[in-house]
């Protein structure tokens, strides 16, 4: 009983000790300069009066002694567009803000702008003053105007008749927004379109998709999350939806980072000089469809770029299908999915004819083998491969045999193609001045396509895929 009294007698006196040290604690003018985690912040664009995510700065004192930072503030002051809170205080202007020796604090900072205009630029500091100088951090953002499409129990969020969207407002989506049967809807050069989480579109029975994009002014489609850390992450959205009946028309458009991106169920596309890449399950699912696609390139997505269903009629001319990965490894990640078969939501099987076309085109990936072929006996299924350079493993992989097939036309297999970069959010899936896939285009069909997707001439020497070397 004695021992426990000492015990907790000399606990307290302990408690009291620190209690007394903390309280005798000097704090002095700062003599160096203060150092930064970075020196300028890059918000994510943001859409007006949409407040940001968060960004921290960390400040450290590299000194041996605690100091007091007599002055942080935003350069504008209660004027400015930014928030910051300070060591855990929000505020504009902080006086007298310690910091322990070899310790460091944290700000910070956040943006919910008014938007100026199409398209502008807010910019501010945050200024620390001492004895030592005047350091700062820089902060940065892109501001859009921007016309938001909220689906709620009251707002089935349709557009009902023929629209036009223009690259003056950035259109924002959160919920389905659906495209109303026999209704157009035009998407402009340069507009963005950002889908919320768990987002979409969907397009009805009768109604176009018009995505008319050009070389300088693509169109893009994305989740709304702009931070550049989420260019190579998918599933922040969901996908587009083409009905049976509907049509899509897309011209210069990069779409990408969501759960699927093209899903086509008896629908008719139209697709050329497009980017799809970074989906978490399909770049394209298409069931009984029919797709024309041309200069397409596609990257990046977990169960395969292209999957199909049910058979349907697909052609892809001077297109660079390709799956590399560093996010989703650990997936299928095939290039192309085949098969005459689809089952429904209620899991019955449905079958159909298949005709897959691809001309001048590469189909190839960091796996074994990019392309699967599962052909249901009795059924349609007919495909060509006609100056290609795809990624092969075998008959039982890819679902068919390579050499001495009449449907494989002055085509190579696993030679790598050497592009330039292929994990790059941007991907620049253009060639080395050695790759393999220079030259080797059937004159004929390049004619079909005479320039690249960057505008290109192709007439002589084609290069496979959709960039031709020069």
């Amino acid at each position: 009983m004695k021992f426990k009294l000492v015990l907790a007698f000399s606990f307290w006196m302990l408690m009291m000790a620190v209690s007394c040290n903390k309280d005798d604690i000097s704090f002095d003018a700062p003599s160096r300069e203060l150092s930064f985690s970075r020196d300028t912040v890059f918000c994510d664009t943001v859409y007006h009066q949409v407040r940001s995510e968060t960004y921290a700065v960390k400040v450290y004192n590299n000194e041996d002694k605690d100091i007091l930072i007599p002055r942080i503030h935003l350069e504008k002051g209660s004027y400015s567009l930014y928030k910051i809170n300070v060591d855990g205080k929000p505020g504009f202007d902080f006086k007298d803000v310690p910091l322990r020796k070899k310790d460091s604090l944290y700000i910070f900072v956040e943006i919910a702008p008014e938007a100026t205009g199409p398209e502008a630029i807010a910019e501010d500091k945050i200024l620390f003053q001492s004895p030592a100088g005047q350091q700062n951090v820089v902060l940065f953002s892109v501001v859009q105007d921007a016309e938001f499409f909220i689906k709620t129990p009251t707002n089935p969020n349709i557009i009902a008749s023929g629209t036009t969207w223009t690259n003056t407002k950035a259109k924002i989506i959160y919920g389905d927004l659906t495209v109303d049967q026999n209704v157009n809807l035009n998407i402009q050069p340069g507009t963005k379109v950002y889908f919320h989480k768990n987002s979409g579109m969907k397009v009805l029975a009768g109604a176009a998709l018009n995505i008319n994009g050009t070389v300088a002014d693509n169109v893009v489609l994305r989740g709304d999350r702009n931070d550049p850390a989420y260019d190579t992450i998918p599933k922040n959205w969901n996908s587009i939806r083409m009905e049976a009946g509907s049509t899509l028309n897309m011209n210069y458009a990069r779409l990408f980072g969501g759960t699927r991106g093209l899903e086509l169920k008896q629908a008719n596309a139209t697709i050329s000089n497009s980017f799809i890449h970074t989906f978490q399950e399909y770049g394209m699912y298409a069931v009984a469809s029919t797709v024309n696609a041309r200069n397409l390139v596609m990257n990046n997505c977990g169960e395969s770029a292209i999957g199909i269903f049910k058979g349907g009629n697909h052609t892809y001319v001077h297109s660079t299908l390709v799956n590399y990965s560093d996010v989703l490894h650990s997936a299928n990640r095939n290039v192309i999915f085949a098969s005459n078969e689809w089952k429904n939501a209620s899991g019955q099987a449905e079958q159909g004819a298949l005709i897959f076309n691809v001309r001048n085109s590469i189909l190839y990936s960091d796996r074994d083998n990019a392309v699967n072929f599962e052909q249901t006996p009795g059924q349609q299924f007919n495909f060509t491969f006609q100056n290609c350079l795809l990624k092969y493993s075998g008959t039982s992989e890819a679902g068919f045999p390579f050499d001495n097939n009449v449907n494989v036309i002055q085509s190579v297999r696993n030679q790598d193609p050497l592009f330039v970069n292929y994990f790059v959010a941007k991907m620049n899936l253009r060639m080395k001045q050695n790759s393999p896939a220079i030259g080797k285009g059937n004159v004929s069909v390049a004619a079909t396509v005479p320039v690249d997707i960057a505008n290109v001439s192709r007439t002589s020497n084609p290069t496979l895929g959709a960039y031709q070397y020069f």
